[in-house]
């Protein structure tokens, strides 16, 4: 779509999220993957990219107000670190070319390095200096900033002033170095010279604020909302899935690394208003950038507030000073943005997990490996592998066995439909295989909850050693446990209230009475049939 599409969708977002946000630093906007994503789905005509960021915004509010938020939980810290690593590499090294000065770089992470390292040789002097330049005064301004002690009201005057003015550049130093930056560019332009590669023209003024076109005139006729949204397809379900997994995953990131909490439901709410709202002044479906949220935390920026001043600077360039941003050096903006992004890369984190938990490498290195291929591959693929190693600890949960008189069995977390074929297993192998044979005395004081496949599970698992002359006995049960076995009628089922209880009646017989037995209909019709 033409370029001013962009700026169209930078600022309503900041707005909305100001006031719906929970995460200080994130910033909502275009992004390269949803526009890559849109643009998949738009077929290059705004009125579609348009109606795809007020039906996305429509996904997402319903899904805030249905309260769907616990589902982007499943974003573990190994993938919210693999993403965040890989993507401060990706970032930054998608910005070389514009350091060197290189045209025509395909944005595949592994094209682009192979064709920045083949055409190397093709750089621009001048914005390869300028640059280093600007990256280095950015590193600079950083460390200052960092060392730069305190100044106490006991200081000179001259003293307070200078530090004010030195913090002063140091927290805006962004802005300090692109206008510096434009400043060499301007100059070079009156001379006659320009060695540098500029942003260009952007057509100047404001969006009409109206509602999204629900059809479309084409050459042949018009093309009714119905027919849009036939062609847009599953771009209605993947485009507003992939925002907020993209945003959850930049706000957890920031929130992680500066102490303050994410709520998943009010950045559902915070999405869905901003894409509404967005289409209603010419903006195609936004997300978090990470980029942008990179650049707002290295600022300083205390509170979602931020925002505010974003969209009215976004507002202001477009209604009056889209002539100057023609003067931008596009090697300046590249280095403000790797210096924002690249220190998000931590290395330690393998090491760390390393030590803590080697199995939750699997799904970081996953996250890590999968994003230089494409980011939404890389959090869907992390997602995936931490829910398949979840649910693997929910079907083998950790039982503990103690051999005596009677077998005791202790499973150490709740039970769940998938694991009662593992504690099937592990109770009839210990029981039959003892010499004698022995009957079993299942600790419940770990089970918060069971299911209807478990009390299936259980019935059968009561069958199978009455089949062999052995009981089963129930104790520490706890209450809500305790009235779904009551209810589901179980025969031979024995509760004794305590461990010590059961072990001193571990000879009871099958069927027979323990510290209180119930006695009921047949495990057989529990069974299916």
């Amino acid at each position: 779509v033409p370029v001013q599409y962009g700026l169209y969708s930078s600022f309503m977002g900041s707005f909305v999220y100001c006031i719906l946000g929970t995460a200080k630093d994130v910033t909502l906007g275009p992004t390269a993957i949803m526009s890559l994503l849109v643009s998949s789905y738009a077929f290059h005509e705004p009125a579609y990219a348009i109606l795809l960021a007020f039906l996305s915004g429509c996904v997402q509010l319903a899904m805030g107000l249905l309260r769907l938020g616990f589902l982007l939980d499943f974003i573990s810290c190994p993938v919210i670190k693999g993403f965040t690593s890989a993507a401060s590499i990706t970032i930054s090294f998608n910005q070389v070319k514009n350091i060197l000065g290189l045209q025509g770089i395909p944005r595949q992470f592994f094209l682009q390095v192979y064709e920045t390292l083949r055409r190397i040789g093709e750089t621009r002097v001048g914005d390869a200096i300028l640059g280093l330049a600007c990256l280095a005064a950015l590193a600079a301004l950083r460390a200052m900033k960092s060392r730069l002690p305190p100044a106490g009201r006991a200081e000179p005057l001259a003293a307070r002033v200078s530090y004010l003015i030195i913090w002063t550049s140091a927290t805006a130093r962004n802005a300090l170095v692109v206008l510096s930056a434009g400043l060499v560019a301007y100059s070079f332009q009156v001379m006659g010279c320009q060695p540098l590669t500029l942003t260009g023209s952007i057509p100047q003024g404001l969006p009409a604020f109206r509602l999204p076109r629900f059809s479309m005139a084409a050459p042949n006729g018009t093309v009714p909302f119905r027919s849009m949204v036939e062609d847009m397809g599953v771009g209605l379900a993947v485009v507003p899935l992939m925002g907020l997994l993209e945003t959850v995953a930049i706000a957890k990131a920031f929130a992680s690394q500066n102490n303050y909490r994410v709520d998943p439901n009010q950045e559902l709410l915070a999405m869905g208003f901003a894409n509404i709202l967005g289409s209603f002044v010419s903006s195609y479906p936004i997300t978090g950038s990470f980029g942008r949220t990179a650049v707002n935390a290295q600022s300083g920026v205390c509170t979602p507030a931020g925002g505010l001043v974003t969209g009215a600077l976004v507002l202001l360039s477009l209604a009056y000073l889209t002539s100057l941003f023609y003067y931008i050096p596009k090697a300046a903006l590249a280095a403000v943005i790797i210096s924002a992004v690249l220190p998000m890369f931590d290395a330690g984190i393998f090491r760390t997990l390393w030590r803590v938990k080697r199995l939750d490498l699997v799904p970081l290195c996953v996250t890590f490996l999968l994003c230089f291929w494409e980011v939404q591959y890389g959090i869907v693929g992390g997602v995936l592998v931490s829910g398949i190693l979840l649910l693997y600890s929910i079907a083998r949960p950790p039982i503990q066995v103690s051999e005596g008189d009677v077998l005791l069995v202790q499973p150490r977390s709740s039970l769940h439909f998938p694991a009662i074929e593992c504690l099937r297993d592990t109770v009839c192998s210990r029981a039959l295989a003892a010499s004698p044979p022995r009957s079993v005395i299942l600790d419940c004081c770990h089970i918060s909850s069971i299911d209807y496949t478990v009390v299936v599970g259980l019935a059968e698992l009561l069958q199978e050693l009455r089949k062999h002359g052995l009981s089963l006995a129930f104790c520490s049960l706890q209450d809500p446990v305790l009235q779904v076995l009551l209810s589901a009628d179980l025969e031979g089922f024995q509760h004794f209230p305590s461990r010590e209880q059961a072990e001193r009646c571990g000879g009871v017989e099958p069927g027979g009475s323990g510290a209180a037995p119930f006695t009921s209909i047949n495990e057989s019709s529990l069974l299916p049939t």
